[in-house]
């Protein structure tokens, strides 16, 4: 009994860039998967919950990024939407028709953005006259 064998004919294969053949195993990397890593991290989450997220490997993501730079910046631009919302809620809150939001709203800001002249918090230094150095205690 004579076994055939079946010859494979490239045909079958798809020509990648470079002129090869795309003979491996397909990238878990599809466009439903990309669109799951973006969404997770404009919520700013981390590489580990992007991944479950998207219900693949930290070692597929870390290899992905290395082969598409582009892919790491745009991941590292998406992790800013929630500071960016934020932002914006404080810029709308200072504009709220309740002023007691709006006062609120202002000190909040004020004691963040201005300390030295708004913050709350009270500074004192201690000197270790041992060592030389000054600790810096927040109260």
């Amino acid at each position: 009994m004579e076994k055939k064998t079946q010859k494979r004919t490239k045909s079958r294969y798809k020509v990648r860039e470079d002129g090869k053949y795309d003979t491996g195993r397909p990238t878990v990397f599809t466009q439903e998967v990309l669109q799951k890593l973006d969404l997770a991290y404009s919520v700013d989450s981390t590489d580990e919950e992007a991944c479950i997220f998207a219900n693949i490997s930290p070692s597929s993501l870390y290899n992905y990024q290395n082969e598409n730079p582009e892919f790491l910046e745009r991941k590292r631009l998406l992790k800013q939407k929630p500071i960016l919302k934020a932002r914006i809620n404080v810029k709308e809150a200072l504009e709220d028709k309740d002023i007691r939001v709006r006062l609120d709203t202002s000190k909040w800001l004020l004691e963040r953005k201005r300390k030295d002249e708004f913050s709350t918090k009270e500074e004192t230094v201690v000197m270790n006259l041992d060592v030389g150095k000054a600790d810096l205690d927040m109260e």
